[in-house]
């Protein structure tokens, strides 16, 4: 079925007409809350006629502070139900997250850099500094003990050929 489109002054009427009723539902909200409100008050609230004595006066001093008393019991009571609401929400809401699953972290791989790569990368291209550490050093030649060896032991010719060869890899 093909869906037909409506017209600019349905839309407008069917709005207007929407925005209608909700006005009239808030209306009567407001009403039924300024009804219980004085209801509230009739009840709790009675008129104060102005006492004429002091001893009236005491007594009405004396209604107050226990009207006080019974409303600061109520909120006292109410504020420790709140709190333990919240400890058990907090507490509710570590649960589900346990039964979630802790949040998978990506795994950080290691980067190998060299110290010439970490320069250009803090400091640009532009402010290269190549480093060649091993042009500087001085090649160390090992202390050989001179021992009584044999003019034909072959381990000696194979140690000096090793020394050579070493040598030829690191220059």
């Amino acid at each position: 079925m093909s869906e037909k489109k409506m017209s600019s002054s349905r839309k407008h009427h069917l709005k207007s007409l929407m925005l209608s009723i909700a006005k009239g539902l808030l209306e009567e909200e407001e009403r039924e809350r300024e009804e219980e409100r004085e209801r509230y008050m009739e009840e709790n609230c009675p008129p104060v006629s102005m006492p004429r004595s002091m001893q009236e006066l005491q007594e009405l001093c004396r209604q107050i502070h226990h009207k006080i008393e019974v409303i600061d019991e109520e909120r006292y009571d109410l504020d420790l139900k709140v709190n333990k609401s919240n400890k058990e929400i907090d507490d509710l809401k570590i649960k589900v997250q346990d039964l979630m699953g802790k949040f998978k972290k990506p795994v950080l791989r290691k980067v190998r850099m060299s110290a010439d790569a970490m320069l250009k990368a803090l400091l640009g291209s532009k402010h290269t500094v190549n480093m060649d550490l091993r042009a500087n050093l001085k090649q160390v030649k090992k202390e050989v003990k001179e021992e009584a060896i044999d003019a034909g032991d072959w381990r000696k010719n194979v140690e000096d050929k090793a020394d050579r060869k070493k040598m030829f890899e690191t220059t």
